[in-house]
């Protein structure tokens, strides 16, 4: 069974770990709800996207949703680091078409923790999408 995906930041199309996404585009999204965007620098990390799971702050985050199967799930879910102590949560949110009427769509998202924001992390944001602007900073994830 495939599964819905909503992607934000470095595997949207044209960013640096687009190469890593596998699946197959279904069109540009938005979250239903506001969720805060950050930037975020770690002590010896890139500067990477961060949707923080907070519904109702923050903004309405535009993304992509793509269509993956099970393997390719399982594959991002080890990129992203699912289960992980600094790694993302998957969740199911909620998230509406920008460019066809799809309507609202119930998909995977790959979230922070609120207390993974700890003190004297270097935080940028939030931000209604993660632009090329925003990428600056980031390098490509080849491992």
């Amino acid at each position: 069974m495939n599964t819905l995906v909503f992607v934000y930041g470095t595997l949207k199309q044209g960013f640096p770990n687009f190469a890593r996404n596998p699946g197959r585009r279904v069109g540009a999204y938005r979250t239903q709800q506001p969720y805060p965007l950050y930037v975020v620098q770690l002590p010896n990390e890139d500067r990477a996207p961060w949707l923080v799971d907070q519904p109702g702050a923050g903004h309405q985050v535009a993304g992509e949703v793509f269509e993956v199967d099970a393997a390719s799930l399982a594959a991002v879910d080890a990129f992203e680091e699912v289960g992980l102590p600094c790694g993302y949560l998957r969740a199911e949110i909620a998230v509406e078409a920008i460019d066809a009427p799809h309507g609202v769509l119930r998909v995977q998202a790959y979230l922070k923790l609120p207390a993974q924001l700890a003190a004297g992390v270097l935080c940028e944001g939030p931000f209604a999408a993660y632009t090329h602007a925003l990428a600056l900073g980031y390098r490509i994830d080849l491992g």
